[in-house]
């Protein structure tokens, strides 16, 4: 006979198990004010906390630069390319130019060259900086945007002075630079070319920057919450990277020790010394720690670079009215982003037939259907905030 006792306890014993289906919610992130990174939008089917087939929805901002830039005269061209990845505009320009000269088989004045290198890397520490402030941000730490934002003001400063701009500087020229225009700087007594000081002013800012990595670097290597949403989250493999053409630190950070400063000859890396900082994980963690180390590379090769300036001219000789001969060629640059890349061809008039560009964030931006297919809902934000994106980059 059962008691009630009894009927208790085999009660308790029982193992129930009950599963709730439940219909899977479409989640749309974004599109997002153009103030942020411009407007993307994230379409996903999420599954409880999880997220399943991520599809990056783009276009929102399309400007139609390569059509654009094929019904203006080369000269004219660097307004508009300098705005595609607005972070590093400078950089932008360089690899186009080499282009144009190329074809035209102008030899740019050494002087120039190295122009163009120092305020190549400064815009890659300007770039970075932006990154080092808003990449914490979006995970809830407040405190470095402002270390970031204090000495990338300094090396815009510096920016400014030479080009008068401090996003959109639209300095090179055709065979060479134009000379410094110091608007908006505390160096206005000008040289030939570069502001009066500016050598000096470089070598305490680059002190500031590095500076500035270190107190990052201790800000975030401490903070328990950035380290446990960023380390083994987003993984990526180096064949998942190379297979969807990933440039740059992204691509850096899965261990793939590729950059074309050293590979391309178009400004004289060759004879600075610096390193390439490479990842071990391919994870967020490592794509934010690339990007500090490259700051701090960028500051060695500036250091480097404004010792080995030489006298001479800025500008090599060419015409009043620039007819480019008719041919081809694609001349890529290592940008901030990773890999910008101009293919221009021209039929001997003052303006490109045709152009195409390259830009990183687009391949860079591609992965994400793969990278984030299961991913917490908050990683979603950690993983593309890791990716160092810009729309300019993106809807070229």
């Amino acid at each position: 006979m059962t008691t009630d006792q009894d009927l208790i306890r085999k009660l308790s014993e029982a193992s129930v198990s009950v599963e709730i289906e439940t219909e899977d919610m479409t989640l749309n992130i974004g599109p997002q004010h153009p103030s942020t990174h411009g407007v993307l939008r994230i379409v996903a089917r999420v599954d409880g906390e999880r997220a399943h087939d991520i599809r990056p929805m783009l276009g929102y901002m399309h400007r139609g630069y390569e059509k654009l830039a094929e019904v203006r005269s080369y000269p004219q061209i660097t307004t508009l390319i300098n705005r595609i990845d607005w972070t590093s505009g400078y950089a932008n320009e360089v690899p186009f130019l080499v282009a144009i000269e190329k074809l035209m088989e102008l030899e740019v004045p050494e002087r120039a060259q190295y122009i163009r290198l120092i305020l190549t890397e400064m815009a890659r520490i300007a770039s970075h900086f932006m990154f080092m402030g808003s990449f914490p941000l979006e995970l809830g730490a407040t405190t470095p945007i402002m270390y970031a934002t204090r000495d990338r003001e300094r090396v815009l400063d510096l920016l400014e002075g030479v080009t008068g701009g401090r996003f959109h500087p639209n300095f090179n020229r055709i065979g060479g630079v134009k000379p410094a225009a110091g608007a908006g700087s505390t160096m206005r007594k000008q040289t030939q070319d570069l502001p009066a000081g500016f050598f000096d002013e470089t070598r305490r800012a680059m002190e500031g920057v590095l500076h500035s990595c270190r107190q990052i670097e201790d800000l975030i290597n401490t903070n328990e919450i950035i380290v446990a949403r960023t380390r083994n989250v987003g993984i990526m493999t180096p064949e998942l990277a190379v297979a969807y053409g990933m440039s740059g630190p992204n691509l850096r950070a899965t261990g793939v020790k590729f950059d074309l400063r050293r590979v391309e000859n178009y400004l004289p890396y060759d004879g600075i010394d610096f390193e390439i900082p490479v990842g071990t994980q391919g994870d967020s963690w490592d794509r934010w720690n690339v990007r500090l180390q490259e700051i701090r590379q960028s500051a060695r090769i500036i250091l480097q670079a404004i010792d080995m300036v030489p006298e001479g001219p800025l500008q090599a000789k060419v015409p009043k009215v620039i007819k480019v001969p008719p041919g081809e060629t694609y001349v890529r640059a290592e940008n901030p982003k990773g890999e910008m890349g101009y293919y221009l061809v021209s039929d001997g008039g003052q303006g490109p037939y045709r152009v195409r560009i390259r830009a990183a964030s687009f391949s860079n931006l591609s992965v994400l259907p793969v990278v984030l297919e299961g991913a917490l809902v908050p990683d979603i934000i950690a993983i593309m905030g890791s990716l160092d994106f810009v729309l300019g980059d993106v809807d070229k």
